[in-house]
C-alpha cells in the first residue's frame, strides 16, 4: 500500500514540476464573439467554419457562466457554477466544445472574477440578505459590516427603492408574503428573505388561543428566537446558527406549507402590511423590516451610504473578495473542470484592477490550473482553503513566478497610462490588447497638426479648456457623487488610525478625506500594486509621490502633513508597529478605488466632454494624446518581442467607444485640419436655426456637444444609404449614442438627473439635420456632408486596411472583435452589439477564395479595390495575412522585429519592418502607407504605383531577397544592394505583406 502512495505522489509531483514549467499554449489569433439568449452555443459552432476558412486560431468568448436572465454580455454572472442556460448549457457547450476540438482551435474565455450580478436568483447573495454577516457567504462579498453610521452596523444597505422609503411603504409597495414555505417581503420585482429570528415577532404569543397557533409552531418560533443573531461577529456563533438551521429551517418551511397554518399566515399577512391611508397601520411592518440584516433605501442613497464595493457606481453588481480562499475555491471549481477537460485553453481576467490582490489571484490561477492538468477536475482532500490540494500547494510552495508567464495563457484586462509597464511578478502573458490599440490608431494621427485642431476646438468653444483640469474636475466630481460611499470607507478607516497616532490625532474627518479626494483626483495611473507581502515597486512609490506633491501644490490651504500622513500610512513605515497590518490593509483597499475613480472620471466622463478630437478619446488611449512616431510603434513591438510575446492585441473591443473603422476614418481629419475647420464653422452656421432655446436659457445641443455631433456622423456615417429607412436607422443609431454620450458628460444632463426636454431638442436638431422634411430631397447639412466625405472615407479605408495589417504582423496575438471582418462603424454598446451577418461574410469569403483559384489573387485584388465600400477588401486583407501568420507561426511568435527605413522621400508616409526567424531562415516583410491623404494631396485616390516615386527601403544584410505578395501573389527581387521600390512592392494593392521564398 505504501509503496503504491509514494509511486503515486511520485507522479503527482512529477506532473506538478512539467506543468509548471511547460509553455503556455498561445492563441495564433483570436475572434471575440459576445454570446447572449440571440446568440448562443450552437449560433457560434454553426459560424467555425468560417472563422476556420477566415485563418483563425481560438475563439475568444464573453463570459458564458449564468447571468441574469436576459443578460446581452454575461458580465452579470450570478452563478459561477453553472453554464449559462440561455446559451444552451452544458450540452449546447460540450458540442461546442467538440466542434473546437474538431477545428483545431481553442477558447479563450473571459471571467468576471471582481464582482457578481445579484438578485432573487443570486443564491450566495440571497443567503446573506436572510443571514447577514452570520451567512457562510458573508466573506465571499466585499461588504463593510460597521460603516461610520452607527445604525448601520451590521446591516447591508440596499438602495432599490424608487422613492423615498417612507412614501413606498405607506403605498403598500412593500409588502410581507408566505410562499413556497418562506417568508418573503417583495417590492416590484425584488423578493428579499425574512430573517428566520425575525419571524416570531410576526406571532404575538397572546393572540395563540384567538387565532389557534399549534403548540408545535409555537415551540418552533421559540426555538427561532433563541438562535444566535445575523449580526454576530463570532464566527463560533455564525456557525452554531448555521447548524441550527439546518435543522430548523426544513421544518419551518414544512409548518408554513401546512393546511392548518394557512389562514393564520393569511391574517398575519393582512395585519403586517397595513392599509393606505392609515400611516400607523405599517408600523408593525416597518418594525419587521427595521430588524432584517437589510435596510431598504432610495436608490440616489447608494452614491454616499451603500457599505459593499460595486463594479463602479452599479449598485446590483458586488464586488467579490477573491483574497477570501473559500470564495477563490467555490467561483473557481467550474473554471477548473473546464481546464482539465481541456475546453478552455486560455483566461482573460476582466478588471483585475478592481481586486484586493491581483498578483496573489493570478498565482492561485496558475496553481489552479496544475492542480486540474495533474489531479483532474474535481479537488480531492486534503485541500487548503482555496480548494487546491495541499500536495500541489506545499509542492510549489517558494517557487518564483517572476520567472516565468505561468504553464496557463492568461491575460489581464489593464489599462496601462503612456510609459506604463505591465507588473513583472504577474504571472500572465500579458493585456487585451488596449496598449496596442492606443498605439496603432495613434500611428494614423498627424502629430503636427495638434496646435491646429486645439485651435479650433478653442474658436468653436468660445473658450480654451485645459484637458488636466478637465480630468482633476471629472475624478472630484465621480468621488463626491457616484463613488462617494467608497471614498467614506477609506476615511473611517484613515481616521481610525489617525487617532491612535498622536502626530496625527487632530485631523479632522473632514481634512482628510479631502486629503484623500484630491490625492486619487491627481493619481497619474490606474492604481499601483502593493500586495499582501507589504511589497512596493520603486515605480509604485513614485506614482503615490507623484499624486501627492500635485495634491499639495494644488490645496495650499490643507495642512500639508495632513498629505504627508496619507503618504506614510500608504508606504506602510515601520513592519514592526503594531498598526502595520492596518495600514496594509487601508493601502489595500486605497489602490482598489483609484482605478474606478479612473475609468469613471475619465473614460466614462471627460472623454465625451473634452471633444477636441474624438478618435483619442478611446479605452487604452488619453484624450492629451495627438499622434506618436513611427520610431515609438517599432520600439513598442521590439519591447513585446522580448517582454510578453504572447500578449493580445486589440483594435476593437466590446468596450471601445467607437470602432476601429470609425477611428480610422476620424484620423484623417487630423490631416487636413483646414479643410475640416471650414466644413465645420459652415455646418455651425447651417444648422444653427435647428438649436433650441429652452426654458432656463440653456442652448439644446451645446457646442461642445454640437462638435462631438459632427465627428460622430462623420466617422459613423455608412458606405451606403439608399433608403429612407437607412437614415431612419442610421438617425436612431446617432440619438441612442448622444444620449448615451450626454449623460455620461454630466454637464446638461445625467443618469441620475435626467432632463427629457434637452434631450428632446437634442433628438429634434439630429432628426432636422439628418432628415429632410416636406419636398425637399435632402437636408443642407447632408449635402454637404456627402461633398466632403469620399476623401475622407477612402483614405480612413486605407488606414483600417494599415492597421489590419500591422495588428496581424506585429509581436503579440492579433484579436478581432465580431463583426470587423468587413467595415464596421459601430459606436459605443449597445450599438457595438447588433447582430452580425455571419452567413453574407461566409459567402463572400468562400466566393473570393473561389475567384483566387480560378482567376488568380492578383484579379482578387483588382476586384476588391474597385468595389471597396462592400469591405470584401478587408475581409480578403484579413484571410490573407491570418492565413500567413498560421502558415509561419514561428516567424510572428518569436522571430526578430526588424524597422526598416523608407529612403530617399515618403519617409512619413509608410512604415515597414522585417519580421524574421533565423532558425528557420523564413522572413516576412510587411509595408504599410501612413498619412495616404496628405500623399495623395488630398486627392480621392487609392495610393498605388507611381504615387510612390523614388522612395524605397534597404533590407538588412543576410536576408532573403526573394519575396512573394501574399495578397497579390506577385514576386518581388531585391536589386543587388538589396533594395526594393515602394512602387513596385504597393504597385497593384495599397498594403502589402511579403513572404520569402524557399
Amino acid at each position: 500500500m505504501y509503496p503504491h502512495r509514494n509511486l503515486l505522489m511520485s507522479q503527482l509531483r512529477e506532473c506538478i514540476d512539467g506543468v509548471v514549467r511547460s509553455d503556455a499554449r498561445a492563441p495564433i489569433s483570436t475572434y471575440r464573439v459576445q454570446m447572449h439568449s440571440a446568440f448562443t452555443f450552437s449560433d457560434v459552432q454553426k459560424i467555425l467554419p468560417y472563422l476556420q476558412q477566415l485563418g483563425i486560431g481560438d475563439l475568444y468568448s464573453s463570459p458564458i457562466f449564468e447571468a441574469r436572465h436576459g443578460s446581452q454580455h454575461g458580465y452579470d454572472v450570478t452563478r459561477h457554477d453553472r453554464l449559462n442556460p440561455e446559451l444552451g448549457g452544458d450540452e449546447g457547450f460540450r458540442q461546442l466544445s467538440v466542434a473546437l476540438h474538431d477545428a483545431g482551435m481553442g477558447l479563450l474565455l473571459d471571467i468576471v472574477p471582481n464582482h457578481m450580478g445579484v438578485g432573487n436568483d443570486s443564491v450566495w447573495w440571497q443567503d446573506v440578505l436572510e443571514n447577514g454577516r452570520a451567512s457562510e457567504y458573508a466573506t465571499f462579498f466585499d461588504i463593510d459590516w460597521d460603516p461610520l453610521k452607527p445604525d448601520m452596523r451590521g446591516k447591508l444597505l440596499l438602495p432599490i427603492l424608487g422613492n423615498q422609503y417612507g412614501e413606498e411603504l405607506e403605498g403598500k409597495k412593500i409588502q410581507l408574503a408566505f410562499e413556497n414555505g418562506r417568508a418573503r417581503i417583495h417590492y416590484y420585482d425584488h423578493t428579499l428573505p425574512v430573517a428566520p429570528r425575525t419571524i416570531p415577532p410576526l406571532f404575538p404569543e397572546e393572540d395563540d388561543a384567538r387565532d389557534g397557533i399549534p403548540q408545535s409552531f409555537r415551540d418552533l418560533l421559540k426555538e427561532l428566537a433563541h438562535i444566535p443573531p445575523h449580526d454576530t461577529s463570532d464566527p463560533n456563533l455564525a456557525a452554531q446558527r448555521r447548524e441550527q438551521l439546518k435543522e430548523l429551517r426544513p421544518r419551518l418551511q414544512q409548518a408554513l406549507l401546512s393546511p392548518e397554518l394557512q389562514p393564520i399566515l393569511q391574517r398575519a399577512v393582512e395585519r403586517v402590511n397595513g392599509v393606505e391611508g392609515k400611516p400607523e397601520s405599517f408600523d408593525e411592518l416597518h418594525a419587521l423590516l427595521e430588524i432584517q440584516p437589510y435596510r431598504l433605501a432610495n436608490w440616489r442613497v447608494s452614491s454616499e451610504e451603500i457599505n459593499y464595493r460595486r463594479f463602479f457606481d452599479i449598485n446590483d453588481l458586488v464586488g467579490l473578495r477573491m483574497e477570501d480562499s473559500a470564495a477563490f475555491a467555490q467561483t473557481h471549481s467550474l473554471v477548473r473542470k473546464l481546464l482539465a477537460r481541456q475546453q478552455v485553453t486560455g483566461l482573460r481576467i476582466d478588471h483585475c484592477d478592481g481586486m484586493f490582490n491581483p498578483r496573489q489571484y493570478l498565482i492561485r490561477l496558475q496553481l489552479l490550473y496544475v492542480a486540474s492538468q495533474c489531479s483532474g477536475e474535481d479537488a480531492k482532500a486534503p485541500m487548503a482553503a482555496n480548494g487546491i490540494e495541499l500536495e500541489i500547494r506545499d509542492h510549489v510552495r517558494g517557487y518564483d513566478w517572476t520567472r516565468g508567464e505561468g504553464p496557463l495563457y492568461t491575460v489581464v484586462e489593464k489599462i496601462l497610462e503612456p510609459r506604463e509597464a505591465l507588473p513583472r511578478e504577474w504571472p500572465v502573458r500579458g493585456t487585451s490588447g488596449y496598449d496596442f490599440l492606443h498605439l496603432a490608431n495613434h500611428l494614423f494621427i498627424q502629430p503636427k497638426n495638434e496646435g491646429r485642431f486645439t485651435a479650433l476646438y478653442a474658436k468653436i468653444l468660445g473658450r480654451e479648456v485645459d484637458p488636466d483640469d478637465l480630468i482633476y474636475r471629472s475624478k472630484l466630481r465621480v468621488m463626491q457623487s457616484s463613488l462617494s460611499s467608497e471614498v467614506y470607507v477609506l476615511t473611517n478607516l484613515l481616521n481610525q488610525l489617525a487617532t491612535a497616532d498622536r502626530r496625527a490625532r487632530d485631523f479632522t474627518e473632514s481634512i482628510l478625506e479631502d486629503v484623500i479626494r484630491e490625492t486619487i483626483a491627481f493619481f497619474p495611473v490606474y492604481r499601483t500594486y502593493i500586495d499582501d507581502r507589504g511589497q512596493y515597486t520603486d515605480r509604485d512609490i513614485a506614482f503615490i509621490a507623484q499624486a501627492i506633491w500635485r495634491a499639495k501644490y494644488r490645496n495650499p490651504e490643507i495642512d500639508g502633513s495632513a498629505f504627508d500622513f496619507l503618504q506614510n500610512t500608504l508606504l506602510l513605515g515601520d513592519r514592526t508597529d503594531e498598526k502595520y497590518k492596518d495600514r496594509l490593509y487601508f493601502a489595500l483597499k486605497f489602490q482598489q478605488l483609484t482605478g474606478p475613480v479612473t475609468a469613471k472620471g475619465v473614460e466614462d466622463t471627460a472623454f465625451y466632454v473634452y471633444t477636441r478630437f474624438l478618435s483619442s478619446n478611446e479605452v487604452g488611449s488619453s484624450l492629451k494624446a495627438f499622434g506618436i512616431s513611427g520610431d515609438l510603434f517599432h520600439a513598442s513591438n521590439q519591447d513585446r518581442v522580448q517582454i510578453s510575446p504572447d500578449s493580445m492585441l486589440a483594435t476593437s473591443t466590446h468596450d471601445t467607444k467607437r470602432s476601429e473603422d470609425v477611428r480610422n476614418r476620424l484620423n484623417v481629419l487630423s490631416e487636413m485640419p483646414t479643410q475640416w475647420s471650414s466644413i465645420v464653422r459652415r455646418w455651425i452656421r447651417i444648422n444653427a436655426r435647428h438649436k433650441q432655446k429652452l426654458s432656463d436659457g440653456r442652448i439644446a445641443p451645446d457646442a461642445n456637444e454640437e462638435y462631438l455631433i459632427y465627428q460622430t456622423i462623420a466617422g459613423a456615417w455608412p458606405w451606403w444609404m439608399e433608403t429612407a429607412e437607412d437614415r431612419t436607422q442610421f438617425l436612431g443609431r446617432i440619438q441612442q449614442y448622444c444620449a448615451k454620450a450626454f449623460n455620461e458628460a454630466k454637464v446638461n444632463l445625467s443618469w441620475t438627473n435626467p432632463d427629457p426636454a434637452y434631450l428632446e431638442a437634442v433628438n429634434a436638431f439630429l432628426t432636422n439635420i439628418l432628415v429632410p422634411q416636406g419636398r425637399v430631397r435632402e437636408t443642407r447639412f447632408v449635402e454637404t456632408l456627402q461633398s466632403f466625405l469620399p476623401t475622407v472615407q477612402l483614405f480612413g479605408a486605407i488606414n483600417s486596411l494599415s492597421q489590419l495589417v500591422l495588428k496581424i504582423a506585429s509581436p503579440g496575438v492579433p484579436d478581432f472583435y465580431q463583426g470587423t471582418d468587413l467595415w464596421d462603424f459601430s459606436l459605443v454598446d449597445p450599438d457595438n452589439r447588433r447582430p452580425v451577418d455571419y452567413a453574407l461574410r461566409a459567402q463572400l469569403l468562400e466566393a473570393l477564395r473561389e475567384q483566387c483559384d480560378r482567376q488568380g489573387a492578383a484579379a482578387v485584388c483588382a476586384d476588391v479595390l474597385r468595389t471597396l465600400p462592400d469591405g470584401r477588401i478587408k475581409l480578403w486583407t484579413m484571410h490573407r495575412a491570418l492565413t500567413t501568420r498560421k502558415e509561419l507561426h514561428p516567424v510572428f511568435r518569436y522571430g526578430e522585429y526588424l524597422p526598416l527605413n523608407i529612403e530617399l522621400e515618403k519617409q512619413q508616409n509608410a512604415l515597414a519592418f522585417l519580421r524574421q526567424d533565423r532558425t528557420s531562415k523564413q522572413s516576412v516583410l510587411v509595408v504599410v502607407p501612413r498619412f495616404a491623404c496628405s500623399l495623395a494631396q488630398t486627392k480621392p485616390q487609392v495610393p498605388l504605383g507611381d504615387i510612390w516615386g523614388k522612395a524605397l527601403l534597404s533590407l538588412p544584410a543576410q536576408t532573403p531577397t526573394q519575396f512573394v505578395n501574399i495578397f497579390t501573389g506577385e514576386e518581388l527581387q531585391a536589386d543587388e544592394g538589396g533594395r526594393l521600390k515602394l512602387s513596385d512592392i504597393l504597385a497593384d494593392f495599397p498594403v502589402a505583406m511579403l513572404a520569402s521564398k524557399s
